[in-house]
């Protein structure tokens, strides 16, 4: 398959929201002076949102001049793809359209980039494409009659190639041409990591042993791939990131607090325990998305048209969107949600005027905390998007600031917190008594008031009473293990009575509950409504909305 055939059919299949053709925007970045040395300076997230926002083919150029030490640490950021609730999983198809654009800009660089991933890692990945054999398992023989027999492995057909001693059988036809454009100019230029990548991938493609029933044990294959995900999420920890493990058992406990008892919010020993990691690897993370490029970590003989060129690619990302100019802390709201968000700007700017230490540590549990909800919640049955998880965060921790416990303040528990509230409180503490504000005042109070709704409704058509009896049960169910999201599936019922009170249901009742423009619209007579219109819930005003909209229900029912 030629390049041109390649870049046409990626083009193809590009995921949604990628752009078909080269930004201008894209295009100024590519034709920046001094870009060969500009790029090997961006940091690897940031090369990441580039990638994620113009798409991987677009973005080959740059690719090609970054380091391998930058490309295998996008590797652990783009290959593996978000599941709402679950871990994330690895993609393979994602993996041979990085090995096409690499082979694309040649296959000795791409080599040489490869050589300084993980084995582990790609010999798992390669091993989701191809099976590989001893070359002497594969080659025909002749029998004791005379005959020259094939090997079953030759006798399959299909693609097929020798590298390096090995045989290589494809399992799929995607991406045949550049893995073995890459295995070759491995084995000329790196044998030995050939040979750990091949006696590994080797392993993995012994047949599966045969069921007996007595054991639900992991197969190779299948261990490789868990062993590759706790070294992937080993290196991200010692990054400041959140395992999706840890993000859901953080988010589990913190919507689980008393707030009735007790004089201080309880300690989050998970949290806890990852700051305290991020502390031993030297980790200073923040939510701000600002790259900075400062002359002291310039490389020694770095000229200045090479420092103007870097400043200038930043300035580009700015404009393009790509990078925030400030700290999602001190995002500047629309002017309709700036009254919603007050007390948490009011902290947060205190603090960057009084205590800027302080400021910085408030910022990066506002990034640990937009992280565990990336990794470790859900909404709308989707995983957040990083400004959906930083906007969300915000609106938790400035719930949980007009929530506080009076018993929990120390002298004065008048309604408003003192200006320097978050010098002695860390926001985490606040997060956790808004999110169970949000979990036990929207998403558990919805799911209460419709099992109630739908005991006493009564309806002539027999399969639309079984299914809304269905509901009420699962509903019920759900409500008793403090899940009611888990029965989401079961409100389709609701569609065909009402379909903008499902939709608004469905932002109630979910894991991060949000206010869905339906609510809003049914309390105000709007007739147009947008599908995918919703606000994070962030003041008691929102939720006496819902409890409005909720009284509301049984009539339109």
């Amino acid at each position: 398959m030629s390049k041109s055939t390649r870049r046409a059919r990626r083009r193809q299949v590009k995921p949604s929201g990628s752009l078909q053709t080269a930004s201008p925007l894209l295009e100024r970045i590519l034709s920046t002076p001094e870009l060969a040395q500009v790029v090997p300076r961006l940091p690897p997230d940031v090369l990441h949102r580039v990638i994620q926002h113009y798409g991987l083919e677009d973005c080959a150029e740059l690719i090609a001049l970054a380091t391998p030490d930058q490309v295998a640490q996008v590797f652990d950021l783009d290959l593996w793809r978000a599941r709402p609730g679950r871990d994330e999983q690895f993609d393979p198809e994602r993996f041979g359209a990085w090995l096409e654009v690499m082979v694309d800009a040649g296959a000795a660089a791409a080599a040489t980039t490869l050589a300084a991933v993980d084995a582990d890692l790609v010999s798992t990945a390669l091993a989701q494409h191809v099976r590989v054999f001893d070359y002497a398992v594969t080659a025909p023989f002749i029998s004791l009659d005379g005959d020259v027999v094939s090997s079953r492995h030759a006798a399959d057909g299909g693609l097929r190639c020798e590298v390096g001693g090995y045989t290589i059988v494809a399992k799929r036809a995607e991406s045949w041409d550049a893995i073995t454009a890459v295995l070759a100019a491995l084995d000329e230029a790196h044998g030995d990591y050939l040979r750990r990548v091949m006696g590994r991938c080797r392993r993995l493609s012994n047949s599966r042993p045969e069921e007996d029933g007595l054991n639900a044990l992991a197969d190779v294959s299948e261990q490789a791939m868990f062993d590759v995900a706790v070294d992937r999420e080993g290196r991200r920890e010692s990054q400041g990131y959140v395992s999706a493990a840890q993000a859901r058992a953080f988010l589990e406990t913190a919507r689980r607090i008393d707030l009735g008892r007790g004089v201080r919010c309880p300690d989050n020993a998970i949290a806890r325990a990852h700051f305290r990691d991020a502390a031993a690897h030297q980790v200073v993370r923040s939510s701000s998305e600002i790259v900075s490029l400062p002359a002291s970590h310039e490389a020694p003989g770095t000229s200045p048209e090479s420092i103007d060129a870097a400043a200038a690619v930043v300035e580009l990302l700015h404009e393009a969107g790509v990078l925030s100019r400030q700290p999602r802390a001190l995002l500047d709201a629309p002017r309709d949600q700036v009254p919603r968000l007050a007390r948490i700007h009011a902290q947060l700017r205190f603090l960057h005027e009084h205590d800027p230490d302080a400021y910085e540590i408030r910022n990066g549990e506002l990034a640990y905390l937009a992280n565990a909800l990336i990794a470790g919640a859900s909404i709308q049955a989707r995983t957040l998007s990083a400004t959906e998880a930083s906007n969300a965060a915000a609106a938790v921790c400035n719930l949980g600031l007009e929530n506080w416990p009076a018993q929990w303040l120390a002298g004065d528990s008048g309604a408003d917190l003192p200006a320097d509230f978050l010098i002695q409180h860390d926001l985490v503490a606040v997060f956790q008594v808004g999110w169970t504000t949000l979990h036990e005042n929207v998403c558990m109070y919805a799911a209460e008031q419709l099992v109630g709704i739908l005991g006493s409704m009564s309806c002539e058509d027999r399969e639309t009473r079984e299914a809304l009896d269905a509901l009420r049960i699962t509903m019920t169910k759900q409500l008793r293990s403090g899940t009611p999201w888990r029965a989401r599936d079961a409100l389709d019922v609701i569609a065909m009575l009402d379909a903008p009170s499902w939709a608004a249901l469905l932002g109630l009742i979910d894991e991060c509950p949000v206010l869905h423009a339906a609510v809003s619209a049914s309390l105000t007579g709007a007739r147009a409504v947008s599908a995918s219109a919703f606000e994070f819930i962030a003041d008691n005003r929102q939720i006496s909305t819902v409890r409005e909209f909720m009284q509301l229900l049984p009539d339109r029912l």
